[in-house]
């Protein structure tokens, strides 16, 4: 074999060599698998959804621009100036009770009350459980969504009643198309023509609703370009926008949080399943050594031997990552069905070519990365080399350093290239290196601590510690494997009790029953009266209740303009459109303040403002500031006079802004409340006689927001524990090949010290002692590893609080070593049962 091997000779040899069950590879088939599939499914799945946000974005918001202004209606020369843009379409959005004199008694719930105009939708479809495509019911009726069809106890063609006005059932809502733009539910929808909240009292001064107007702009006209120019012309009008681009600002976030989390995942899947690679590749090519050897007294170069073996290699990462595409294909409806509610996107198969192609890309090259170093090290020595190489192990090749150097530059390139959010790929990448580089550090530390430190007495022992750091000793693999293996363990457990415990904690175990808007003022005795008459033992506290717009904030004389701001803040979020103002004469019930001083009872001064102290830090507010706030299309001026700490884990009145009274109190408004009813306590009779009582007010179920909370919070626990699942599969899978990579090392060893007369339960005593003492030093590595990956990912993407339960991850990482152990236990089992000149002649 003086000349090269063609490719084709090559392959004939590869295939000939290659099992067809691909035995000695099927790690790095799994590894593979595993890796490319989540990538795959994470890919397909998040293009899905910011493709439906954009192609959907006039459907979802039901415009192209909203215009949304609380407590008021646009005036003249405000509704002018949007209808001279476009089609305009508008109405109201509020609190509202609904009750009903049905067959199974009087019955009353709460509801999201929707007032449409003829023109809506703008765009998409009103389609109803019947089949029915409508749009604005016609007077006198309305759709209903089927909770408030269910809550009332009536049917289609039933009549029911809010704020005193009869309305007819005329439809049940199947598909409503600006739904996800609506944002968080605190009741089922109805849906009424665009007069009845005035005709039926609900939109007096002072009322808690909303209006909303949405543009229907002319083709190729920018919806940003036309939002700065009404901020341009109406600065201080209290006005929130949103483009089509941005229908839903909650989802948005929520997909770039959720994308960032999926990527996170994919990428750590790929990595660990890269050391899977590497050592299945290492083991395979180990058994294939004489072979090797063989070919090369032959008279086969070294090109030949790579092209024969990268054959088989290539060949099996090809098929392990198009099993991996196709099993990311069919995994994307089941995650969309985890996801459904969440998100708008379809339960069905996706095809996104884009997505697939890129997790190819990756599984490749990390087959590149990682195969590189074993099969340049076969192709490089001599066949006597390779003879010896299980008593004279085989030194390292400088040459597949600069392979993998290389492999790795491509594989942060393509995650900077095709990334959403390249900084995070790429030093999630790089960190992934660095740690790599740790382990490999600490493995050689570990060798060399074990060859430096007395020997031990007990004999099993001593050769557990020179197992550690003998030549060819597994080390430095089993390092490296061991460390991100049990990693994925703690990361999970991290994640989910995490998240568990925000869940419980966010969700308030105590709150109140309800809340209850739009209370005149004149009539609060009569609501405290009404609530004793019907529960004496409940409680209730009341408060005023406005809305507003933070419009500058900042010394006197150099206040800052919120619509000048570029970016708001981080932690500034009230910043962002109206918030809920009130005023009190003292501190309110759950605040503390913590630096200034409050203003007395009967205050008549200079207006003051009392800030919560966490907004105050986000936006450099200091005590003698102002602060301006746009209130019913006027703005008012406050001195901030004081700080609070707000217990924001309560479901009572918490107010960011709390003003004295003589700052806003003139301005008209209704009084809110909060019901709290003793336990067991009837909720019908209440909720009937507030509806015949105070037609107008709108009453919040508190027990059915909190299950709706809970309820999306299950879902993204339950995505974040099936995506980081996919990590701790592949560590298993990295484990498991580690420990047989090890093994099949091992044969050699176990079989001299059999003929040197050591007893099967010494032999298991030794790896036992050896395997204890890595699995001890790479626990604490492992927690090290997995809970600071876990806390950027419960932290800085989700935003919840640090909540994890060190004894669940403590418990799992306890299994996870439990699980090295008695793998490690059990693959020597086979080897004991071998018979010694058996197993000499195979070697």
């Amino acid at each position: 074999m003086s000349d090269s091997l063609s490719w084709s000779a090559a392959w004939r040899i590869a295939r000939r060599d290659l099992n067809a069950r691909f035995k000695g590879l099927r790690l790095l088939l799994l590894c593979l698998f595993l890796g490319t599939g989540a990538l795959a499914a994470i890919g397909t799945l998040t293009a899905a959804i910011e493709s439906e946000l954009a192609g959907r974005g006039q459907e979802l918001l039901g415009g192209d621009l909203q215009v949304e202004v609380w407590q008021r209606d646009l005036n003249t020369k405000e509704l002018r100036a949007l209808t001279a843009l476009g089609t305009v379409s508008g109405g109201t959005r509020m609190q509202a009770m609904a009750s009903s004199d049905s067959s199974a008694g009087n019955a009353a719930a709460p509801v999201e009350l929707k007032a449409v105009d003829p023109k809506w939708p703008l765009y998409g479809t009103l389609t109803l459980a019947d089949g029915r495509q409508v749009g604005a019911p016609p007077a006198g009726s309305a759709w209903l969504a089927q909770g408030a069809m269910d809550r009332l106890g009536i049917k289609p063609g039933d009549s029911f009643a809010i704020g005193g006005k009869v309305l007819r059932a005329a439809g049940v809502i199947a598909n409503e198309p600006d739904r996800l733009s609506e944002g968080f539910q605190l009741g089922p929808t109805v849906i009424v023509p665009e007069g009845f909240p005035a005709a039926a009292g609900l939109v007096a001064p002072g009322a808690m609703y909303q209006s909303k107007y949405r543009l229907a702009l002319p083709a190729r006209r920018d919806p940003a370009a036309v939002q700065a120019s009404l901020e341009k012309q109406f600065p201080d009008a209290g006005f929130s926008y949103r483009t089509r681009d941005r229908a839903s600002p909650g989802a948005d976030r929520f997909v770039s949080r959720m994308g960032q989390f999926l990527t996170l995942v994919g990428l750590a899947a790929l990595v660990i399943a890269g050391i899977g690679i590497g050592g299945g590749v290492s083991s395979y090519l180990e058994a294939r050594r004489t072979s090797i050897a063989t070919l090369k007294v032959l008279g086969a170069s070294s090109r030949d031997i790579a092209r024969i073996y990268a054959l088989q290699i290539g060949a099996a990462a090809l098929l392990g990552s198009m099993a991996g595409l196709l099993a990311g294909f069919v995994a994307t409806p089941l995650l969309a069905a985890a996801m459904s509610g969440l998100l708008p996107v379809e339960t069905g198969f996706v095809f996104q070519p884009a997505a697939l192609a890129i997790a190819a890309l990756y599984g490749l090259l990390v087959a590149l990365v990682f195969a590189a170093t074993p099969l340049l090290r076969a192709r490089r020595f001599p066949a006597m080399a390779l003879m010896r190489a299980r008593v004279a192990p085989l030194s390292r090749d400088g040459q597949a350093l600069a392979w993998v150097l290389g492999g790795m530059a491509a594989i942060i390139a393509l995650a900077l290239l095709t990334a959403k959010q390249p900084m995070l790929s790429g030093g999630f990448l790089l960190g992934a290196l660095a740690a790599l580089g740790l382990l490999g550090a600490l493995g050689w530390a570990i060798r060399w601590l074990a060859a430096k430190i007395p020997r031990p007495a007990n004999p099993l022992l001593r050769s557990a510690l020179a197992n550690l750091h003998r030549p060819g000793a597994a080390t430095g693999a089993l390092v490296t494997a061991l460390g991100f293996g049990l990693s994925a363990f703690v990361l999970l457990a991290a994640i989910q009790t995490s998240i568990a415990n925000n869940i419980e904690r966010r969700v308030p175990q105590q709150a109140p029953n309800y809340f209850v808007l739009d209370i005149p003022r004149d009539r609060v005795a009569t609501f405290e009266k009404l609530v004793q008459a019907k529960d004496p033992g409940a409680r209730y506290r009341t408060v005023p209740a406005l809305r507003g717009k933070i419009l500058a904030y900042g010394p006197k004389d150099a206040m800052t303009r919120v619509a000048s701001l570029k970016d708001i803040p981080e932690g500034a979020w009230a910043l962002r459109g109206e918030r809920g103002l009130t005023y009190s004469d003292a501190v309110p019930q759950g605040n503390r303040l913590t630096a200034g001083a409050w203003w007395g009872p009967s205050y008549q001064g200079p207006a003051q403002v009392s800030v919560d102290q966490d907004f105050a830090r986000a936006i450099g507010l200091k005590l003698g500031d102002y602060l301006t706030i746009g209130l019913l299309g006027v703005e008012r001026t406050a001195k901030v006079t004081s700080f609070r700490q707000i217990d924001w884990e309560t479901m009572g009145f918490n107010y960011v802004l709390v003003f004295s009274p003589n700052a806003i109190s003139d301005a008209p408004h209704n009084m809110a409340a909060t019901i709290d009813l003793p336990a067991g306590a009837p909720t019908g009779p209440l909720l009937r006689a507030m509806v015949r009582e105070f037609p107008s007010s709108s009453v919040i179920e508190v027990g059915q927001v909190l299950k709706q909370a809970q309820a999306l919070l299950g879902q993204v626990g339950t995505a974040t524990f099936a995506a980081a699942s996919v990590a701790v599969l592949a560590g298993l899978a990295v484990l498991i090949g580690a420990i047989a990579a090890a093994r099949a090392v091992r044969t050699y060893d176990t079989v001299v010290l059999r003929v040197l007369g050591a007893s099967r339960r010494q032999v298991l005593l030794m790896q036992l002692a050896e395997y204890a003492l890595l699995a001890a030093i790479l626990a604490l590595v492992a927690l090290a590893l997995g809970t600071g990956l876990a806390w950027l990912v419960v932290v800085k993407l989700f935003t919840f609080d640090w909540l994890p339960d060190w004894g669940a991850i403590f418990g799992v990482l306890a299994l996870g070593l439990l699980f090295v152990l008695t793998f490690a236990l059990a693959g020597s089992l086979p080897l004991l049962r071998a018979k010694p000149a058996q197993a000499l002649r195979a070697l």
